[in-house]
């Protein structure tokens, strides 16, 4: 993620909760698939994203009427929702950081399509980076990967995981020491 936001129409956040009708809920889509799409790819791999990203919208949708702007951005809430759903398949996201560890990224991709798809995907982590992740506790983890890959403020990842603001940082400072350590071994061995 290049760190730019998605700007969200001022309807968006003046509407009341449950306002997220379905013509609403299509503009959404539009704007925010792509973003969210990267964000899982990056965690999960492109093979995966589509179907976490599809049960993402989904349960947006399904969710709409819950959906309260005076809590979150609808951009905090998505990725709340898509990080939840990746927490459901953390062996996955585990075991594809453990294998880029071991192995790196693919050594080359036939188009430009593909070689975009490695740059956005869990598979372009150096292997160190990779390996590093992988032994992090999830709820680690996912705070420090929606700081780096989505760009969210500590207020909006505390929303989005329903946690306190205060173990938002306190997660992310254990987040980064734990890479600091673990990094400055591979380089000291490597």
């Amino acid at each position: 993620m290049t760190g730019e936001t998605i700007a969200m129409p001022v309807p968006w956040t003046a509407r009341a909760p449950g306002a997220l009708d379905a013509e609403g809920f299509e503009e959404l889509f539009g704007r925010c698939f792509g973003e969210i799409h990267t964000y899982v790819a990056q965690r999960l791999g492109p093979d995966h994203a589509e179907d976490i990203v599809a049960e993402t919208f989904f349960t947006a949708f399904r969710k709409r009427a819950q959906y309260d702007p005076s809590r979150a951005s609808v951009r905090a809430w998505l990725y709340g929702i898509a990080t939840n759903l990746i927490g459901k398949h953390r062996r996955l996201e585990a075991r594809t950081l453990r294998a880029l560890g071991r192995f790196g990224p693919e050594a080359d991709s036939p188009g430009h399509e593909d070689s975009v798809a490695v740059r956005v995907s869990a598979q372009s982590l150096r292997p160190e980076l990779a390996s590093a992740l992988a032994e992090l506790d999830r709820r680690d983890r996912d705070v420090l990967l929606l700081v780096a890959l989505a760009g969210l403020t500590h207020e909006e990842i505390a929303t989005a995981l329903g946690i306190p603001y205060g173990t938002v940082g306190s997660r992310l400072n254990r987040a980064r020491k734990k890479l600091r350590a673990r990094l400055g071994e591979v380089r000291v061995h490597g």
